[in-house]
């Protein structure tokens, strides 16, 4: 048996703890936790036990209770929220960034986020405001805009002297250099800062090339570039190249996972805001769509089944294996899939090669249907005793594998162009076209050549 997690153990604690009622000990063990595990403790939690264990801590250490909140889901950390009178919300938002107060606010009804938007003191509603004002998995949206900023005109002296007579900065590595009418100009590093005499002019030791994002940037590409070119922050800019905010390396960690869970869920018809949590009632709701949708598509493969009904009844062996190739097709399908939209998602995959993608995919499903049509051959000849049957199954299978590489590969392309996320779509048309030829290859052989079966 594994050892425990000291989560797991600080998890039970929590439970035993609230069941004798021992409050100040749940308290103290609560206080004890970072907001990071904080957060996944209250996430294990039942939604009652949560709310009890968010109440007790909100109470004593308000501070604490709501950056657990920003690492939690968004929905259920709003859920802990909305039953609050927005004259408490006020006062509790002004201690989280602005880039976090405002993902919370967003998940609140339209009439509540508005009410505590007004109640806030000026200057932290005015932040949210603006980040509201931007759309959402954007650049702007996730930034943070209190970032330190320093005139070009400035030395290296004066440079550590504002440096150090500021508070709350939230990225010193790199330090951001502005013209007077606040547009970025450079960037220099805290190291290099540091080692050049105090009266050199930031002009000279600033970098003016530098990587940035504008406000209207999708956060997916924000991501990609602070990866990409090993990052800690990177600046993000308006229409006119002035310097609005700065995302950090641990806000491009969030947006990955997210994106990374976003995707993994729609590839499955999935909607991306289910988690665990999530009511029975909500999840029904959520995923009823595509599974109707895949009800109409499967209502389709079966009318091609319907088609054949005549050679079925002179084979009945088709039945049983026609499956075979339908499913087969799918698996290699879902396989393709996964790597084309991981490759779309990112930057690996464009137009521009997508011939070769396109060639390397249907070379794997030619590959793959010669193995393993050899290999269903060789089964249905055993089973059935006829040879021809069995090279019927292998053909069927070439073909349905072949047809999986390229559907898979083009409709996530097609839907990308579209402006159409390939992840949420992609599933459903593909697993139609694998079963529609799979089923229509398989027993448009048999039919033809029924005179050998």
């Amino acid at each position: 048996m594994p050892p425990l997690r000291r989560l797991d153990v600080v998890l039970d604690s929590v439970k035993r703890l609230q069941r004798i009622g021992a409050t100040a000990n749940l308290l103290n063990l609560l206080q004890k936790q970072h907001p990071a595990d904080l957060a996944e403790v209250l996430g294990d939690l039942r939604p009652l036990e949560r709310r009890s264990a968010f109440e007790t801590l909100l109470g004593h250490n308000s501070r604490l209770a709501m950056e657990a909140l920003t690492e939690l889901d968004r929905e259920v950390g709003a859920a802990l929220l909305v039953d609050r009178p927005a004259e408490e919300l006020a006062r509790l938002f002004p201690v989280l960034p602005s880039d976090d107060a405002a993902a919370l606010i967003d998940q609140l009804p339209e009439e509540l986020s508005a009410s505590v938007l007004e109640l806030m003191r000026q200057k932290e509603s005015g932040e949210v405001q603006h980040l509201l004002e931007y759309e959402d998995r954007t650049a702007g949206r996730i930034m943070n805009p209190e970032v330190f900023a320093l005139s070009e005109d400035l030395t290296a002296g004066e440079a550590i002297q504002a440096l150090q007579g500021s508070r709350d900065v939230e990225m010193v590595f790199y330090l951001y250099v502005v013209d007077e009418r606040r547009h970025l100009v450079g960037v220099v590093s805290l190291r290099r800062l540091l080692l050049v005499s105090p009266e050199t002019p930031l002009k000279r030791i600033m970098t003016t090339e530098l990587i940035r994002a504008r406000v209207d940037t999708d956060q997916e590409d924000v991501a990609r570039e602070v990866a990409d070119y090993n990052l800690l922050a990177i600046p993000v800019v308006d229409g006119e190249n002035k310097l609005a905010g700065i995302i950090t390396v641990d806000d491009v960690i969030d947006v990955i996972k997210d994106e990374a869970t976003e995707d993994i869920l729609r590839l499955a018809g999935v909607s991306a805001d289910e988690h665990v949590a999530t009511s029975p009632f909500e999840a029904w709701r959520k995923r009823l769509p595509w599974l109707a949708v895949n009800l109409a598509t499967a209502a389709l493969a079966a009318l091609v089944v319907q088609r054949f009904e005549a050679t079925i009844d002179r084979v009945v062996a088709l039945a049983a294996f026609m499956t075979i190739v339908a499913s087969m097709g799918g698996n290699a399908a879902t396989q393709t899939l996964t790597v084309i939209v991981r490759g779309i998602a990112l930057g690996e995959l464009t137009w521009g090669n997508t011939r070769r993608a396109l060639g390397k995919e249907t070379l794997v499903g030619l590959a793959n249907g010669l193995v393993f049509g050899a290999a269903g051959a060789g089964i249905a000849w055993w089973v059935v005793g006829n040879p021809y049957f069995g090279g019927i199954l292998a053909l069927a299978m070439v073909i349905n594998l072949i047809v999986a590489a390229f559907a898979a590969t083009l409709i996530p392309i097609s839907l990308r162009a579209l402006k159409v996320d390939p992840a949420l779509a992609s599933a459903v048309f593909i697993t139609t076209l694998t079963d529609v030829f799979g089923f229509f290859a398989f027993l448009g052989l048999a039919t033809f050549f029924i005179r050998y079966l």
